[in-house]
């Protein structure tokens, strides 16, 4: 019966061609139009760690006198070496990262202003960071300042032709860093670790090196590009006794019990820190400690546009299915005379629902090859503009799903009326008409 129904449906689109494009059309634009936007949002808003982002915190606590409940965003040097000294999370990680002079190992080679991150060893464990070559620097490096470093995919293919870099070296400025591994592609969507370093669709980094040797070589000039003093600065490059707000720290805590007792600690440290003369809050500790994705809905990672975006596309389908529902409405009542036929040789009204329902969904799946087509062209459009996510801006498999499983609802929730009153036709009147 249903592949009856389907050819009846295309005997109907071949008798009214004009009618059934103006349909297709119509249903196209606005699945083009959604898709695009929702794609979009789609990228943007999406877990970085599925699986993963609920054992992630971001501490927060805050030294300062300013007014308001939500402490800073940022750690000075004291507190985030503190708390990682501590030790009270499962894992824990310090970052910060700035462009740097790399050179490769070629003589007379031409430095690169690349995105350069300095953090902890447990910074590869915590966000499951892949390795093509080699593995991460070890905490023995760390604590001897060792000059090493992980560097991208994307370096590796640069300097090496994609070969096995390990125990060769790269320069930073004036000083080698020998490769201990090298990174199988990564690019976490938002760049959720450090948001303030180079933004939250940033392209990935290129060379990660520990925190404590940038430290070491304080000219390097890795202090983010965040920096927030409060105070009267002594030393700009030498920021483990400023005033200042400039790094960022994570914790990996592995349940929530873990989680509320991490949350008292940080309280009891404010109070401490109050104690010794370093914190100025007037009546309570400001601490707080959000999940992964609570931290990105804090920083509004999703730009507002996009959300608008999106509303106005849903916005221009319910206007197009609007009119494809009177279009429907006059095509299916056209055919009056059939109905009243078909009913007087026994269909029943059941029938006659499902016959016209088929016939809008075939029109939904032309509809949604047409979406597709524009939604393809929406989004090279997108990537040609010059916002920070424009080159994220493609159509996974998933979407392309959702393309035809959008336009086929919508097309049948449009043909719900125009079915259920050609239904409603009574024979007898069509027969005596004729």
């Amino acid at each position: 019966m249903f592949g009856y129904y389907i050819d009846l449906a295309w005997r109907s689109f071949r008798r009214n061609k004009a009618l059934t494009a103006l349909m297709v059309v119509a249903i196209g634009l606005g699945i083009g139009a959604c898709i695009t936007t929702l794609t979009v949002l789609h990228l943007l808003s999406g877990d970085p760690l599925p699986g993963k982002s609920a054992t992630l915190y971001y501490p927060q606590v805050d030294p300062t006198d300013r007014h308001g409940d939500k402490p800073q965003t940022q750690m000075t040097y004291i507190d985030a070496m503190n708390l990682w000294q501590a030790h009270k999370a499962d894992r824990q990680a310090i970052v910060v990262s700035a462009n740097v002079k790399v050179f490769g190992p070629q003589p007379g080679a031409q430095p690169m202003g690349l995105s350069t991150v300095a953090t902890t060893s447990d910074f590869f464990p915590m966000f499951d960071v892949p390795f093509a070559y080699g593995g991460p620097w070890s905490a023995a490096d760390g604590a001897a300042k060792a000059r090493v470093a992980v560097i991208s995919s994307t370096l590796n293919d640069k300097l090496f032709a994609g070969g096995n870099s390990i125990g060769k070296n790269i320069r930073l400025q004036d000083w080698d860093f020998r490769v201990v591994g090298v990174l199988d592609h990564w690019r976490p969507t938002p760049r959720f670790y450090d948001l303030f370093g180079g933004g939250a669709f940033a392209a990935g980094d290129d060379v990660l090196i520990p925190f404590t040797t940038s430290r070491d070589l304080a000219s390097l000039g890795i202090q983010g590009n965040g920096l927030d003093c409060w105070g009267q600065l002594t030393d700009e490059v030498h920021l483990e006794n400023q005033p200042c707000l400039w790094l960022q720290y994570w914790v990996q805590l592995d349940s929530p019990a873990k989680a509320a007792a991490y949350r008292d600690y940080l309280v009891n440290y404010s109070e401490q820190q109050k104690a010794l003369g370093r914190y100025h809050y007037l009546d309570k500790p400001r601490v707080d400690l959000p999940s992964l994705l609570q931290w990105l809905d804090f920083n509004q990672v999703v730009p507002s546009d996009v959300r608008l975006q999106t509303w106005v596309a849903f916005g221009f389908l319910f206007v197009c299915l609007l009119n494809t529902v009177g279009l429907l409405l006059a095509k299916f009542l056209r055919r009056a005379p059939e109905v009243g036929v078909r009913r007087a040789l026994g269909a029943s009204r059941r029938t006659v629902f499902a016959q016209f329902l088929v016939e809008a969904g075939g029109v939904g799946l032309a509809g949604g090859i047409v979406g597709l087509l524009l939604a393809l062209l929406g989004l090279w459009a997108v990537r040609h503009t010059p916002s920070d996510y424009a080159g994220l801006a493609h159509l996974d498999a998933g979407m392309f799903l959702v393309t035809f499983v959008l336009a086929i609802v919508a097309s049948l929730l449009a043909g719900l009326l125009p079915a259920w009153r050609a239904c409603q036709v009574a024979p007898a009147l069509q027969l005596k008409s004729n």
